[in-house]
C-alpha cells in the first residue's frame, strides 16, 4: 500500500457519562488521547453520546402526555445538551487540532438558530485543523425518540475531503434510508460513517450492505450502556433502575468496519469500550468500483432524477 492512499481510522466505543456534558466531554477527550497514540487520523463516536440516548423514554413509560417526570427529564436533558454556538466543543476542537486528527462525534444538539429550547440528534464533523464543517441534524429520529428529539433538515448531508478519502456521515435509522445514502454517495462518499446508540443486532447486518451498495470503506460506532451507568443524582433515578430490572446492557456497542467488498475489517465490538483502529486503503475502493459504481457509471441519470434540499430550516433570522 502506498502511504498516500491509506488513513489510519478508529472507532471511539464508549459508555458517558451520562446526561453530565462537561464529564463525557472530559472521558471523550481522554479516548481522543488514545487515539492518538494508536495513530488515529479520523475518530468516529456513537449517536448521541454526548451526553447521552434518551434511555429513560422506553425505561419510564414516556409516551404518558403531560406527565411531570418525563417534563423533568426532558428539562435535564435540554440543560445538558450541546450548544455549539456557546462554545460547548470548544474543548474538543482544539485536542482534534492538537493531535492533527478529524472526528464524527454524535452529540444531542439545542440549537440557537431553532429559538434555543428543542433537541436535536446531530452527527458534527471536526476537521483536523479543530474546525466544526458541518452539522447533520437527525432526519427522523426513530419511535420514542420523537418524544424528545426533533425532525431535521439536510442542511449537513455534506461530505469533506480527507486524506485520499471523501468521508460522510449518518445518525442511526438514517442509514437505512436509501435517499439518505445516495445524498452522500452523489458528493463522491468512500468512507461513510454510521453512528448509533449501540447494537450489535444493527450494525452486524446493514455495514456490510452499505459497504457492498457504496462500494465503501464504512465505520459504524456504537455506544454503551449498563444500568450501572447511570448516576445516582439523575432525576427520577429510581423509576429509570426500576425499568433495568433483568438487563445487562442497553446497549452493547457493536462498533465495526467493513472494506468496499463488505467484508469486515474490524469485527463488531461487543460489551467493551475502547478504541479500536485499522489502516485502510483508497485503492480498494476502485477495485471494488470496477464493477459497479452507484452514482459513476452504473447509474442512469437519463432515467433518475434525484434533488436534495440543503436549506437550514428554521423561523426567521
Amino acid at each position: 500500500m502506498s502511504k498516500s492512499n491509506q488513513l489510519i481510522v478508529g472507532l471511539a466505543q464508549m459508555a458517558p457519562v451520562w446526561l453530565n456534558r462537561e464529564a463525557s466531554i472530559d472521558k471523550m477527550l481522554s479516548m481522543m488521547d488514545e487515539g492518538k497514540s494508536q495513530g488515529c487520523e479520523l475518530l468516529v463516536f456513537g449517536e448521541g453520546v454526548l451526553p447521552g440516548y434518551p434511555f429513560w423514554i422506553e425505561l419510564t413509560q414516556g409516551a404518558r402526555f403531560n406527565a411531570q417526570d418525563q417534563k423533568e427529564l426532558h428539562a435535564h436533558y435540554c440543560q445538558q445538551a450541546v450548544q455549539i454556538e456557546r462554545g460547548d466543543l470548544d474543548s474538543i476542537c482544539q485536542r482534534a487540532k492538537q493531535h492533527k486528527m478529524a472526528l464524527y462525534l454524535g452529540i444531542i444538539e439545542r440549537p440557537v438558530d431553532r429559538g434555543g429550547h428543542s433537541l436535536y440528534c446531530s452527527i458534527v464533523y471536526v476537521n483536523e485543523q479543530g474546525v466544526v464543517k458541518s452539522v447533520h441534524r437527525k432526519l427522523m429520529p426513530t419511535f420514542e425518540e420523537r418524544l424528545t428529539w426533533s425532525i431535521g433538515d439536510g442542511h449537513g448531508l455534506q461530505t469533506h475531503k480527507l486524506g485520499p478519502f471523501t468521508v460522510g456521515g449518518l445518525n442511526c435509522w438514517e442509514n437505512w434510508m436509501p435517499l439518505a445514502r445516495t445524498a452522500l454517495y452523489a458528493q463522491g462518499e468512500d468512507l461513510h460513517v454510521a453512528n448509533w446508540p449501540g447494537s450489535i443486532r444493527n450494525t452486524h447486518d446493514i455495514t456490510p450492505m452499505m459497504a457492498k451498495e457504496g462500494r465503501s470503506f464504512v465505520m459504524s460506532v456504537g455506544g454503551l450502556m449498563r444500568p450501572e451507568d447511570f448516576p445516582k443524582d439523575t432525576p427520577h433515578y429510581d423509576a429509570i433502575i426500576k425499568g433495568c430490572v433483568g438487563i445487562d446492557f442497553l446497549t452493547d456497542g457493536g462498533s465495526c468496519l467493513c472494506a468496499p467488498d463488505g467484508s469486515f475489517v474490524i469485527e463488531p465490538q461487543v460489551n467493551v469500550e475502547g478504541v479500536f483502529s485499522a489502516t485502510i486503503d483508497h485503492n480498494k475502493v476502485y477495485e471494488e468500483r470496477q464493477n459497479f459504481d452507484p452514482v459513476g457509471h452504473y447509474s442512469r441519470p437519463d432515467v433518475f432524477e434525484f434533488k436534495v434540499n440543503k436549506d437550514r430550516q428554521g423561523f426567521g433570522e
